[in-house]
């Protein structure tokens, strides 16, 4: 339900998100899964399938049902928004292209969830989180610049005249017309079904994630201002980055551009006290590899407890 340039990034960075919200339960099913081996976790093996995992299986069925439906009803409706004006109408577009426009979306989605958890697994989390922000800053940059600096006028105009005519009347008028318009009616009504079970189901496993073991205490702020952070650093910060960035190169040009904003983008995101990674250790997402054993619970939270437990049953 997005204009197609920008739908594969949109849905790899909803597959990463994904992981990164479920991060806890993930951490959960591979740990349960190796003890039944009855082997030291350090060597027990990973043995969780993956068409076994719940939360991949929702991830693809989202992908699946939502964004693919979806995004081939718009680019029935109107071609030309759902192409950013690329194609003129159905004429323009090759008959294998929806096709490969349902199968690529699906398979984002599957890399953004898949990479994702492989690097919450291991403990890299904040890296998890990056590769959300890229994703989403992908997303926002195409719809804010494009690669010809006119994304949001291709995102705000309902075909190709409109396009042309942009620069003829004002911003103002332009997006009202935009809105008066069918596509974004339909926009609206598909955009509630999408967007609201995006956040729904984000929200939801973050928020069962905090009640598995360790969950509470890694949680530092209450769950409501968690979420607000979580939300901000997952979709405002890329909006922002994307913002920034077109103006930049809009004023330098691409190679000058480009280079600030990886200087800014780097200085604050990568130092290890920065606030970006500050905010996200607020959250509560785990920072360990899988087959830590700190956090894990069965009696009171601690290894020796979890020894003691084992030694009872056997």
């Amino acid at each position: 339900m997005i204009g197609l340039p920008a739908a594969l990034f949109w849905a790899y960075g909803i597959g990463s998100t994904f992981a990164l919200a479920a991060a806890r339960q993930l951490h959960f099913l591979e740990r349960r899964a190796a003890d039944r081996t009855g082997l030291p976790r350090l060597l027990a093996p990973r043995l969780i399938s993956r068409a076994a995992n719940p939360y991949l299986c929702l991830t693809l069925l989202y992908a699946a049902v939502l964004l693919v439906p979806t995004g081939l009803f718009l680019m029935w409706q109107n071609p030309s928004w759902s192409t950013m004006h690329i194609a003129d109408g159905h004429r323009g577009i090759w008959a294998g292209f929806p096709l490969l426009y349902a199968g690529g979306v699906v398979t984002a989605t599957l890399l953004g969830f898949l990479l994702a958890q492989a690097l919450c697994l291991v403990g890299a989390g904040y890296w998890a989180y990056l590769n959300c922000v890229a994703g989403h800053f992908l997303l926002f940059g195409t719809l804010v610049h494009g690669w010809d600096g006119q994304g949001y006028r291709r995102f705000l105009s309902t075909d190709g005249a409109a396009l042309r005519a942009w620069p003829k009347d004002s911003i103002v008028n332009n997006v009202l017309r935009f809105m008066t318009s069918g596509t974004f009616l339909a926009l609206l009504v598909l955009g509630t079904a999408v967007i609201g079970t995006l956040l729904l189901t984000e929200i939801g496993w973050l928020a069962e994630g905090w009640l598995l073991p360790g969950g509470a205490q890694a949680l530092k702020v209450p769950r409501f201002l968690a979420v607000a952070i979580a939300g901000a650093g997952l979709y405002g910060l890329p909006l922002l980055g994307a913002l920034l960035a077109s103006t930049l190169v809009r004023f330098l040009g691409y190679p000058a551009g480009l280079a600030v904003f990886a200087a800014v983008a780097g200085g604050l995101l990568l130092p290890r006290h920065s606030p970006v990674r500050w905010l996200y250790g607020l959250v509560g997402l785990p920072k360990e590899h899988w087959r830590a054993t700190a956090d894990l619970l069965p009696e009171n939270g601690t290894p020796a407890a979890h020894s003691r437990h084992r030694s009872a049953r056997g």
